[in-house]
């Protein structure tokens, strides 16, 4: 899809999606068609992607991102490896000199606009196991996590430049919030708007306080049939409003829905 120059649109359709590594939860398989015909459906300008697979035998060693580029006509995209290695085998936190072609799994940003610049920020990994309390279970159970990071891009887009950065946060309470705040840190001086989306693994509340910044979608996206938690989320800092309702899109994959949220500078006529 081409780009829509400066000026003729001030509409920005931004989309964060945890696609548990292109497999749907109806037939547990990985269908490469069925993610590029997902990624078609949100029609997104921005978006970023979670739990993605690189070369990975479970997924058919595919480049997801490179698919789901493909799919939505994105120009700039860049995928960062939180794990080198494959499930049940060599399995260990990526470093960021992986080899082309070497087994990886982690986020990625994609964009229909140009990007001026691109940020990796690697967030603090929880080097122990701890106690986790879950849901209907009778006592807490020992768990480990596994090691989290962050991309970040300056981007061209119709109104100016503005910064997205995308996500995946720790499960584990607590270690996800204190994640959040040293990647807003990180994000201090970035050029705004900035928008900050991904699976967060919190409550918008939780989100919106630990981050200092606004909510732009209210709407649960977990789990996927019948959602009742919002772990996905796109929050704002600087003059960019949501121009719309956003949307949990159920899509024929992953165990979360996608959160797509068309949204606009403060102040201007989004069809200007």
């Amino acid at each position: 899809m081409p780009v829509p120059p400066p000026g003729h649109c001030n509409l920005v359709r931004i989309a964060t999606f945890n696609i548990l590594h292109g497999r749907s939860p109806d037939d547990d398989r990985v269908d490469v068609e069925r993610l590029a015909d997902a990624v078609k459906r949100l029609d997104a300008d921005v978006l970023g992607l979670q739990e993605v697979d690189r070369d990975q035998p479970r997924s058919m060693n595919a480049d997801l991102t490179a698919v789901a580029a493909e799919a939505m006509g994105a120009v700039d995209s860049q995928f960062v490896a939180a794990l080198a290695g494959t499930p049940g085998g060599t399995w260990m936190a990526a470093t960021g000199e992986e080899q082309p072609g070497s087994a990886s799994y982690g986020i990625a940003l994609l964009s229909r606009y140009p990007a001026v610049s691109w940020r990796v920020v690697r967030l603090p990994a929880l080097r122990t196991r701890v106690p986790v309390w879950f849901r209907g279970a009778p006592r807490p159970k020992l768990v480990g996590d596994e090691p989290r990071v962050a991309v970040a891009a300056v981007l061209d887009g119709p109104a100016g430049q503005f910064t997205v950065a995308n996500t995946h946060l720790s499960f584990v309470p607590g270690w996800g919030a204190l994640q959040l705040s040293k990647l807003v840190r990180s994000l201090t001086g970035t050029r705004e708007p900035l928008v900050l989306m991904g699976d967060l693994n919190m409550g918008s509340g939780q989100a919106w306080r630990v981050s200092g910044m606004r909510s732009l979608a209210s709407t649960p996206t977990f789990p996927l049939d019948a959602p009742t938690q919002q772990l996905d989320h796109v929050l704002a800092r600087g003059p960019l409003v949501a121009s719309g309702p956003a949307e949990a899109v159920r899509l024929p994959l992953s165990d979360h829905r996608a959160l797509v949220v068309p949204c606009a500078p403060s102040g201007v006529d989004p069809s200007a």
